[in-house]
């Protein structure tokens, strides 16, 4: 999908539009060949930079190649399924060209790019190329803030469903949480690392009302990492406690099977004893059936008294 958007530099209106004009905002979502080869014809570039962040595996980097310069940053991205809510991370590609055109390209559409395609970040300009860049970079660390909380949140609930009940689908359910934390906390570090790059180099003009932002952004992605870190932390200890209370619960259930085992084995073997056709006690005794059935009943008991304080029953 293509659309590009410009800032009226007289009015500042924003509005959609449908040529390729020097100011304005180019969105690539899944695009085609020909959307790609449409945008590259028109702004006469070369599609390599577009086609890099359409790679799932792509890293975050910044790569800057005659007079165009590539950031690729990893935003957060909530898939839904059967089994319930994936917190992942993809790809987003920001591509500055001549200082004339703004390109975002992305696999699939995504809330950083929809908050600003809908004018809900304030201050936004498509001719103002370095503010709108680290407008990104810093609601996209705010976005990953907002995941985190809702991952700790989601990770409380399930705790507090395991305390009740122990089921399979919640500790999976644990696991999945894990793994997001894992992928968004490496997104994180990687986003770092384009920032102070960005910092500290002359990779885009910089205006200094605009460093402000980029302080705040970087601020922002330090400040999730380190939630990202302690929530992580968190759920490996709750994992493994709860791995060592199902051991354990285990244990415990293994323990009084093998002890009502040994109580009911006793009659058993009395009773296989005074089955054989050999002479035994009691055997001509008009009682021998109700006694042998209450040596068998006071073995059973004593031997389940003593399993008791055994602390095996």
């Amino acid at each position: 999908m293509l659309s590009i958007y410009n800032t009226d530099l007289k009015t500042n209106k924003f509005e959609k539009i449908k040529e390729f004009r020097p100011g304005s905002w180019i969105n690539l979502v899944n695009p085609t060949a020909e959307e790609i080869e449409e945008v590259c014809s028109n702004l006469k570039i070369e599609d390599e930079f577009i086609k890099y962040p359409l790679d799932y595996e792509e890293q975050a980097r910044i790569d800057i190649e005659d007079d165009m310069t590539l950031f690729v940053i990893d935003v957060p991205v909530i898939e839904e399924d059967s089994e319930g809510k994936t917190y992942s991370t993809m790809p987003l590609g920001l591509i500055v060209v001549r200082d004339e055109y703004f390109i975002s390209v992305a696999l699939k559409k995504n809330r950083i790019i929809e908050a600003f395609e809908k004018g809900r970040v304030k201050g936004m300009f498509t001719y103002k190329k370095t503010r709108f860049l680290l407008q990104i970079l810093y609601l996209n660390a705010s976005y990953y803030l907002n995941d985190l909380k809702k991952i700790n949140k989601e990770a409380e609930n399930t705790v507090n469903d395991l305390k009740k009940t122990m089921k399979n689908q919640d500790l999976m359910k644990l696991l999945r949480l894990e793994n997001s934390l894992v992928y968004i906390t490496t997104s994180l570090k990687a986003n770092e690392v384009v920032m102070e790059k960005t910092a500290r180099g002359k990779v885009l003009k910089s205006y200094e009302e605009d460093d402000e932002i980029l302080e705040d952004a970087i601020i922002e992605n330090r400040q999730a990492i380190e939630m990202g870190k302690i929530y992580r932390e968190v759920l490996n200890g709750t994992m493994d406690a709860y791995a060592s209370i199902i051991s354990n619960n285990l244990n415990v259930v293994m323990k009084l099977l093998a002890s009502i085992t040994i109580v009911l084995s006793l009659p058993t073997l009395i009773a296989s004893i005074w089955g054989m056709n050999v002479p035994l006690p009691f055997a001509t005794n008009p009682y021998g059936f109700v006694i042998v059935c209450g040596i068998s009943v006071l073995v059973s008991v004593i031997a389940f008294v003593w399993l008791k304080k055994k602390d095996m029953l």
